[in-house]
């Protein structure tokens, strides 16, 4: 082997044992892993999901504690981990406090907006505990997710989760740096696959109004993508076009609309 060969693989060594150092030292999401394995179902193959909030009660310590140990994360050391592993414990921490949220009030509401008042929404309360402060969800998802300039991944938008019906499924485990990328990329296909949300209407290609609120996210060039017919032309399979009107998708040329949110809570029954 010459020198510079050898230099070589030494620095990839290196960094190979960098990388699951960090790994490492990033955080374990075993307890809401195993809470949402035993807690969430698809009646459908996983584009859609039911959660059993009644049983989530009964594991408020195991919820409880998660959050507890994500609120005793400090802000330098998350910011050391890979990128991936910070999204995977911003998306995870987003969802176990909307569960917990929704756990709290269950069985006594039809939907999260119920939580809400006239001035403010129930994403806008500061009662998740993180880095040294509480914030909202809607901190978590606008702020360190989408405002942070870190990720800028439209995919994020399915899997975060709303407790709603109308919502993308909330998956059945945790979401794990290792992992994200085919997690975020299943999510997406699940969710374009869902034809009661995102569907051929004639002429017209009817979508989740999620497309609608966050627009911008989905023509940021992620894959290539500058326009929203661009990102979904991307996923025409799932969506299940083909043929001519695919071609229109691509070319901006098949008009878009969007369908009403259904806001009911996405509980077992």
């Amino acid at each position: 082997m010459t020198m510079t060969r050898f230099v070589r693989t030494f620095i990839a060594l290196i960094l190979a044992i960098a990388g699951t150092l960090a790994r490492a030292e990033s955080f374990d999401h075993s307890l809401l892993d195993g809470l949402l394995e035993r807690t969430v179902s698809s009646p459908d193959g996983g584009r859609s999901t039911v959660v059993d909030y009644a049983a989530i009660k009964g594991l408020q310590s195991t919820l409880s504690s998660y959050l507890e140990d994500a609120a005793a994360v400090d802000r330098k050391a998350f910011d050391a981990w890979p990128k991936t592993d910070q999204l995977a414990f911003l998306i995870n921490v987003y969802n176990a406090a909307t569960i917990e949220l929704v756990a709290k009030a269950y069985p006594d509401i039809a939907s999260i907006k119920d939580l809400g008042t006239l001035l403010s929404s129930p994403w806008r309360k500061d009662f998740v505990k993180l880095f040294g402060s509480e914030r909202s969800l809607d901190d978590i998802e606008h702020g360190l997710i989408r405002g942070s300039g870190r990720y800028d991944d439209p995919r994020i938008h399915f899997a975060v989760n709303c407790a709603s019906i109308g919502c993308p499924a909330l998956r059945p485990e945790a979401y794990s740096g290792d992992r994200l990328d085919s997690q975020l990329e299943e999510q997406t296909v699940l969710f374009l696959s869902d034809r009661s949300r995102n569907r051929l209407n004639g002429d017209r290609l009817d979508v989740s109004p999620i497309f609608k609120w966050y627009r911008e996210d989905f023509e940021k060039g992620f894959r290539g993508a500058d326009s929203l017919s661009a990102f979904l032309a991307t996923y025409a399979g799932p969506l299940g076009l083909d043929g001519d009107v695919e071609k229109r998708l691509a070319e901006d040329r098949l008009k878009i609309g969007f369908l009403k949110y259904d806001w009911r809570l996405n509980a077992k029954r």
